[in-house]
């Protein structure tokens, strides 16, 4: 009888215990309402649990009882957490899940900005390889750089000109201290190249506009450069080339926590002249000789403290035929000695606070002699022309220091603020042709205070906003300078940005010392921005406004042009748009760059708001580089154009005590080609003994006249051409590396 019983009670107590059970069900969503598919929902502490449908919805039954936590999670999104009493047959739970801000995923700052580093390789546009291999820019940071939008095609002379802004408006700064003197020392119609090798930057940030509260002193640009870390090998290396030779090694000690290294360059262009003509009669071709340094030591697990010290000398001396007297030649020579230190640390800090701090040293000098000699090389001395005959030596001392400290919020939300410090110290010597020695020095403290912050509201939605604070003590006046910039994701990959910000700038210190008050120079810039990266292709397309305020007026004080007010005025608008490509074509990547500017300004000497002859109203370029890997061989095309910039030449009217035009007009079109190979002959051998790769570049390959503008003589009566110094030019160079293999590095990094 009880062996009978036995299913009886088995199915009784089944049914108790599936009675005992509660039902858990429910629907997932993210804050916009679209259902979650995938989402898991557990009890905590418990096996029982389910994973939502394609419509979000989900149900289980579990047997615990009383007081319980359910958890929803989602990789992506914040964690849901509920807690529930088990003491119904049926709970419901309605989730929704918010997103996670995280970096793989979330917007990125980016109007006005072109960004590469290790960091953000997605947003990535120029890093070191991109620079050293594009045809057009002769291994140049600068010269890379304007193949990007927004920089104009200025041969005659050295600096990043952006989007209607003179180069003294574009700022360099490396590892956040400001850099004086980027470029080496003026010299009359030949553009100067960067001081600074490719190679020693891991980082560069190329902003156009709406740059960060963290800099100022830049009514333009800012090219933001961060030095490289730690080598992951000790190496060495050897450079020769028919212009210069240049070796160094870089070593990393045992434990890997601590490295140094020393590189030397000398360069004498004398056996390139002779081969290709030059405009100018060199008496002395350019001789530079450049030496530096570094150490960088990790001072914790989170800590880094870097080192980079730069010395170089370089002469030169030529004539040309002069302008203002027919027959007779202009003199030129310049001497110059430059010596940078920059010394940074970075270091974590207790919960999650970190400090930046660095200082930066520059000290300057230029010897230079003017003058004029007869066709048999006799200094002459003519009357009416004795400005012409004049030395000028000058010597800059500059000082830079920043400190700032940042808090980082939740996800990638971050505060920081800091101060900042520059010091100057010109002195001038200008000697007549009577031997009358004129000295001048000028002084200036430039005092900042700044605070920002980076608020990531969801994924899709960001935004920074800043203000910096400045006081001049040569001008004896303030500057507060709001910054904000916003960044909305419209799908992937996609996103729309929009920045606006006030900037301010001393004025530039060769029309200083003046005998009146002045104040800073002022620019507004606003800027929307659409972008798209997505499977290596980058499009992004800027329409920009920028209105100029208090720029400075300038009149002649003999022989030297200085400011006398702030009445100067003017904007530049434009649309520019950018395309990369590494992606369709195996091996092989390109990018197409287009701008329009439409710019008036009213400054220096100018009569009234007109185009400035440093801005072309469209410019463009192509680039493609490609690698064979059956030949070894990198191949590099570049193609660079520019419509026609204005000329002018304004003249004084003693008789209205005004500025007028005598000549005006546009030059021809700019066009450029220029092509490079880069041949790898060990590449896919085995654990050979060095790493060679043999470097073959020319530019303008067509011959193509090029015309930069024209120069006026002194009496405004006769105009020349302002030409390059040769239409064509030839580069040939070979590079080895000892102890590691860098030749992926110089094919490109996308391969």
């Amino acid at each position: 009888m009880l062996i009978r019983l036995i299913p009886v009670l088995l199915i009784v107590l089944l049914v108790n215990a599936v009675a005992a059970q509660t039902t858990v069900k429910g629907n997932v969503k993210d804050n916009k309402n679209n259902p979650i598919a995938g989402a898991n929902i557990t009890i905590k502490d418990s096996y029982d649990g389910a994973t939502s449908d394609s419509l979000g919805n989900f149900s289980f039954s579990t047997s615990e009882k009383g007081g319980q936590t359910i958890i929803i999670s989602y990789i992506g999104y914040r964690s849901f957490e509920q807690v529930i009493t088990l003491d119904k047959p049926l709970i419901t739970i309605n989730a929704e899940l918010k997103q996670e801000v995280s970096e793989l995923t979330a917007v990125v700052l980016s109007a006005g900005s072109f960004e590469a580093s290790d960091r953000k390789r997605a947003a990535a546009v120029l890093d070191p390889i991109d620079i050293v291999t594009t045809a057009s820019g002769n291994g140049d940071i600068t010269g890379a750089l304007k193949t990007l939008p927004g920089a104009q095609q200025v041969g005659e002379s050295e600096g990043l000109y952006v989007r209607g802004g003179t180069a003294a408006e574009t700022k360099t700064f490396i590892d956040g201290t400001l850099v004086n003197n980027f470029f080496y020392s003026s010299v009359p119609n030949i553009a100067q190249f960067s001081r600074f090798s490719p190679f020693i930057f891991k980082g560069t940030v190329f902003s156009t506009g709406g740059y960060s509260a963290l800099y100022g002193q830049a009514l333009s640009s800012a090219l933001i450069l961060e030095s490289i870390d730690l080598p992951e090998y000790s190496a060495a290396n050897i450079g020769i080339t028919v212009l210069n030779g240049s070796a160094g090694f870089q070593k990393l000690t045992k434990k890997g926590n601590a490295s140094w290294g020393l590189n030397y360059g000398y360069t004498d262009l004398s056996l390139a002249f002779k081969v290709i003509k030059q405009r100018q009669d060199y008496s002395r071709a350019p001789v530079f000789h450049n030496l530096d340094g570094n150490f960088r030591i990790k001072t914790s697990k989170t800590g880094m403290l870097k080192y980079y010290g730069y010395f170089s000398s370089n002469k030169m001396a030529f004539t040309t035929n002069s302008i203002d007297s027919v027959g007779y030649l202009d003199k030129f020579s310049l001497s110059n000695n430059n010596l940078y230190h920059n010394l940074s640390w970075k270091e974590n800090l207790a919960k999650r606070w970190r400090m930046n701090v660095g200082v930066s040293y520059t000290n300057n000098k230029d010897k230079i002699m003017s003058g004029m000699q007869d066709n048999n090389k006799n200094d002459v001395l003519l009357s009416g022309l004795e400005f012409k005959d004049f030395d000028l030596n000058t010597k800059g001392h500059y000082f830079n220091a920043k400190l700032v400290i940042e808090k980082k919020l939740k996800a990638l939300s971050a505060f920081r603020f800091g101060t900042e410090y520059n010091f100057s110290n010109d002195k001038i010597n200008y000697k007549d042709y009577n031997n009358q020695v004129y000295p001048s020095s000028l002084k200036e403290n430039i005092t900042a205070l700044f605070t920002e912050a980076d608020v990531y509201v969801t994924n899709d939605l960001a935004l920074k906003g800043g203000l910096r604070f400045e006081h001049s003590s040569l001008l004896n006046r303030n500057n507060i300078a709001p910054r904000l910039s916003l960044a909305y994701k419209l799908g992937k990959g996609t996103q729309a940005s929009l920045a606006y910000g006030i900037f301010y700038q001393n004025p530039e210190r060769r029309y200083l010392p003046s005998m009146n008050s002045l104040r800073f120079m002022k620019a507004t810039h606003y800027i929307a921005q659409l972008q798209r990266v997505v499977n290596q292709q980058s499009f992004r397309m800027e329409l920009f406004y920028k209105k100029y305020d208090d720029l400075i007026k300038t009149d002649n004080t003999g022989f030297t042009e200085a400011a006398v007010n702030n009445k100067g005025f003017g904007d530049a608008k434009g649309i520019e748009f950018f395309w990369r490509d590494k992606k369709t074509i195996p091996n092989f990547d390109y990018w197409i760059s287009y701008s329009y500017l439409d710019t008036k300004r009213d400054f220096l000497n100018f009569p009234y708001a007109i185009t400035p002859n440093f801005a072309a109203k469209h410019t463009a370029s192509i680039i493609g580089k490609k690698f064979v890997q059956k030949w070894k061989t990198n191949l590099n095309i570049a193609y660079n154009f520019a419509s026609g910039r204005p000329y002018y030449n304004i003249l004084y009217d003693a008789s209205s005590s005004s500025y007028k035009f005598n000549d005006m007009g546009h030059i021809p079109d700019y066009h450029n080609v220029s092509f490079s190979i880069n041949y790898l002959p060990f590449i896919g051998k085995q654990n050979p003994k060095s790493y060679p790769v043999y470097v073959l570049q020319v530019s303008n390959i067509f011959n193509i006249k090029q015309v930069y503008g024209y120069q006026y003589s002194y009496n405004g009566m006769r105009k020349e051409t302002i030409l390059p110094t040769s239409r064509i030019f030839v580069f040939i160079g070979a590079f080895i590396s000892f102890g590691v293999d860098r030749s992926d590095e110089v094919i490109n990094n996308a391969l």
